[in-house]
């Protein structure tokens, strides 16, 4: 039996997941502030995109930007966030913990997964900060977290495509690895070629201006002169990936 292929966009506002919805999506991981790498959203927004999307909702447990080494604070407040994701209609969980030396934190990540069943955890790209991608590997599998969101230890996934290839052989089913960073449309079917995986993970954003006709120059955080334009999730990127699976699929037919 043939494995399907999926689609996950990741997204920080409701326009970007109804966009993934609509573009053909199977997965949306929900976060905020996408420049920092994904944040955990607001119950509001969670709430609301439920609402406003069919698919499968996926929602970021992530307390703040930097390393993934929590404070016994920011470890409680992530239990929070993840009852707050549950009762706010989510379908998962996004996480990763890793300790001091570099490892996965295997004793607080089983503890978030054991908390946030029966909703399934995705491991996310923590894990490309991974000392040793093999124990890694064995350890997230040790957390029963479902699946790995990886660019193989690179800045994206299609210069990463020999370490995510071993990540999938060395799974062999026990998890599933999904690749993530730097997909897009057009090296979506050759990454998929070159790793073996059967789930991507994108963003399929493009630069969307202001409606605002007054703009001062004033910024607003560390983006310089950025208050009047920002990154949604265009529909025909994720309906052109979503495509793009969907013919590879038919071809394993």
């Amino acid at each position: 039996m043939n494995t399907p292929f999926s689609l996950e966009i990741c997204c920080d506002s409701i326009d970007s997941a109804v966009a993934a919805d609509r573009g053909g999506a199977q997965r949306i991981e929900l976060c905020s502030s996408l420049l920092e790498g994904g944040l955990t959203s607001s119950a509001g927004l969670i709430r609301t995109v439920r609402v406003n999307v069919s698919i499968a909702l996926f929602v970021m447990i992530r307390p703040r930007g930097g390393d993934f080494c929590y404070s016994d604070s920011e470890f409680a407040a992530m239990k929070e966030d993840i009852s707050i994701a549950k009762s706010s209609g989510a379908d998962g969980v996004v996480l990763g913990l890793l300790n001091i030396d570099g490892n996965v934190d295997v004793a607080r990540t089983v503890a978030l997964v054991e908390l946030a069943a029966p909703l399934p955890v995705t491991f996310h790209r923590a894990f490309d900060l991974a000392a040793d991608f093999d124990r890694a590997l064995e350890d997230v599998v040790k957390t029963g977290a479902q699946r790995i969101l990886t660019s193989g230890g690179m800045p994206v996934a299609p210069q990463g495509v020999k370490q995510i290839r071993k990540l999938v052989e060395a799974a062999g089913g026990r998890i599933k690895i999904m690749a993530g960073s730097g997909i897009h449309s057009k090296n979506a079917a050759e990454v998929i070629a070159q790793t073996g995986v059967h789930e991507i993970h994108a963003s399929a954003k493009a630069r969307v201006a202001s409606p605002i006709r007054f703009q001062r120059n004033v910024s607003m955080g560390s983006t310089a002169n950025d208050e009047y334009t920002r990154l949604v999730a265009n529909e025909e990127e994720v309906r052109a990936l979503a495509g793009v699976l969907r013919d590879l699929e038919g071809a394993a037919h």
